[in-house]
């Protein structure tokens, strides 16, 4: 190996451990001492206990990435001990203290939830190289779960990091989000569906500084009302018929990281219970544990729903919605957002063209002019399948596009100007003239209008 390449293998050692937090189990001053010193220097939180008892009582305080245990310990080896916590409902990466190598332990530590071993005597060095393979693999086995959860539900195409537009309405949307990206309390989406909830979460924590910790989207309606506690916060084994193994929940995983509750109304009256419990108290409890498990987590939850409406017909409980209603965000419709529809639109044609291997298409000026006039009731949803479709009938359908939306909507000021300068430009086949003398207003008035649109 290289001295470059050294250099750069402990660049990446030492920024796996900076954000880690470590509790060492060791009932040797001495040696807890030692281990205690070698991991503070480059951990961001280091914890001691001289036994088994003092252990539990700091795992139920807070969360740990990494516990090096020491498996000859007075009154109960730390296997043992080990294996009880996991039967309990634990789930912290275990690093296993041991002056004995031989296969017996081996078996009996990988048993009990041992993730890596580290042989005594040991220099500080191979302690510290064991953390961070730890952290490693514990991060690896994170990311490699909910991407599969993510390929097997999700659009990968779709999972936009960043809310795309430069009009008022979805700058102050991302005004909004910079504002609120670090405080930890929760945040609620709302707006009508397929405006972009997701994305904006994204941005969000994309731009947070919980950016490297994992983004975890739950659909709650998507999830069975009868398995969705299990989902959400993890099981241990033989906790109900089928559970074999003991496994991680969405929540758990997603540990210093965002949750992204989407149609929250669809959770069941006992899992807005058991949510407004782990966002009051910070812990979960997965099922047929013992033994809670501390989070650090941010919640967004979104809903097209109205909340308040919900709650007065039961359909929600009335004490999560006061938990979650602190920072509401109403994401803008497509027909708010002007000229981002065409913008939207342009990106979607490379995308989309890109991922079927189809030839491009333009949006000459007719085209442009029907999608703007165009209301989009299904928001960024409906422009999305709209270009999709033009792109495999290689033309743009425009006749599929209405002219304006319902008659008896109230629609804002902006939308109903636009929509009919662009009706009265079609009536009089492009006559600037002639259609501002129709709409009563000057030439001028148009061409301004015409201008701040693309057109």
């Amino acid at each position: 190996m290289t001295e470059s390449e050294m250099d750069s293998g402990n660049i990446q050692l030492v920024r796996r451990l900076e954000r880690a937090s470590v509790l060492v189990v060791d009932d040797e001053p001495g040696m807890r001492n030692f281990l205690v010193k070698t991991l503070t220097p480059y951990c961001l939180h280091v914890a001691e206990a001289g036994n088994a008892d003092q252990a539990a009582a700091l795992l139920a305080q807070r969360h740990f990435d990494v516990m090096i245990l020491d498996n000859m310990m007075p009154g109960k080896k730390g296997i043992d001990w080990l294996a009880e916590q996991r039967d309990s409902g634990g789930f912290t990466d275990t690093i296993m203290v041991t002056a004995y190598a031989d296969l017996e332990t081996a078996i009996e530590a990988m048993r009990a939830g041992a993730t890596d071993f580290v042989l005594k005597p040991f220099r500080s060095n191979q302690l510290l190289n064991a953390v961070g393979r730890c952290i490693q693999m514990a991060q690896l086995r994170r990311e490699n779960m909910l991407l599969k959860r993510e390929l097997e539900g999700q659009d990968i195409g779709q999972q936009r990091r960043e809310l795309i537009g430069s009009s008022a309405a979805v700058s102050a949307t991302r005004a909004m989000l910079a504002r609120i990206r670090d405080v930890s309390t929760p945040v609620l989406l709302t707006g009508a569906s397929g405006t972009g909830k997701e994305v904006a979460a994204r941005h969000m924590h994309s731009t947070s500084k919980r950016a490297e910790a994992p983004f975890v989207p739950i659909n709650c309606s998507a999830i069975p009302a009868e398995l969705i506690e299990s989902e959400l916060f993890g099981h241990v084994a033989g906790a109900f018929p089928g559970a074999s193994h003991a496994r991680e929940g969405l929540l758990p995983s997603a540990q210093g990281g965002t949750v992204f509750l989407d149609d929250v109304t669809g959770l069941s009256p006992s899992a807005q219970s058991a949510l407004r419990r782990v966002i009051e108290d910070g812990t979960v409890r997965p099922v047929g544990a013992e033994r809670e498990i501390r989070l650090d987590l941010r919640f967004v939850l979104a809903t097209s729903r109205a909340l308040e409406r919900e709650v007065a017909e039961g359909r929600f409980r009335e004490d999560l919605f006061f938990r979650i209603n602190v920072v509401e965000l109403r994401m803008p419709t497509l027909a708010e957002r002007e000229t981002d529809i065409i913008e939207l639109a342009e990106l979607f044609l490379r995308e989309i063209a890109s991922r079927l291997a189809l030839p491009p298409l333009e949006i000459d000026h007719a085209t442009r002019a029907a999608l703007l006039r165009h209301d989009w009731p299904g928001n960024i949803r409906e422009l999305r399948n709209f270009i999709e479709r033009s792109l495999i009938f290689g033309r743009f359908p425009l006749e599929t596009l209405s002219p304006g939306g319902e008659q008896d909507a109230i629609a804002p000021l902006a939308q109903v100007e636009r929509r009919e300068i662009l009706r009265a430009l079609d009536a009089t086949d492009g006559n600037r003239s002639e259609a501002a003398r129709r709409l009563g207003v000057s030439r001028k008035t148009i061409d301004r209008k015409c201008a701040s649109w693309g057109l």
